[in-house]
């Protein structure tokens, strides 16, 4: 698969993320359009080039709370996409956790159904090997 098909359809799965923590929870606000397609794009840019280096450099502070701190790492993502997105707001910080949680639960689902994870890759591969031996 191409890479500007990746990114659309990655694009795309972070529109929808968005859009169903919208529908689910009263304190997130998307108005329009526009909102959810900046949204989704920062929330993906943020994804692939400040979270990684978010994740190396509080690594130790990861692994004393057991993974605790990468849902934080997460929740800042969503933040930067509210702040810079228009039209968009996250209300109170239980919010931003559940929301936090229903875009990270549904990239993870269609990442693999679209065959974008990096592990799916190997599990195709050592389906197929494993079929055929």
């Amino acid at each position: 698969m191409g890479l500007l098909i990746r990114l659309a359809i990655a694009w795309a799965i972070n529109l929808a993320a968005l859009w169903v923590a919208d529908a689910i929870w009263d304190g997130v606000r998307i108005n329009g359009a526009a909102a959810f397609i900046i949204g989704s794009a920062v929330l993906g840019i943020a994804n692939t080039v400040i979270k990684p280096l978010l994740a190396l450099l509080t690594l130790p502070l990861i692994l004393v709370t057991l993974g605790l701190f990468y849902l934080v790492i997460n929740i800042a993502m969503v933040a930067l996409a509210e702040w810079i997105a228009p039209n968009f707001s996250i209300d109170g910080f239980w919010t931003y956790v559940g929301a936090t949680i229903v875009v990270w639960l549904l990239n993870w689902i269609l990442h693999g159904a679209f065959g974008l994870r990096e592990d799916s890759r190997f599990v195709r591969a050592r389906a197929r090997s494993t079929v055929f031996d």
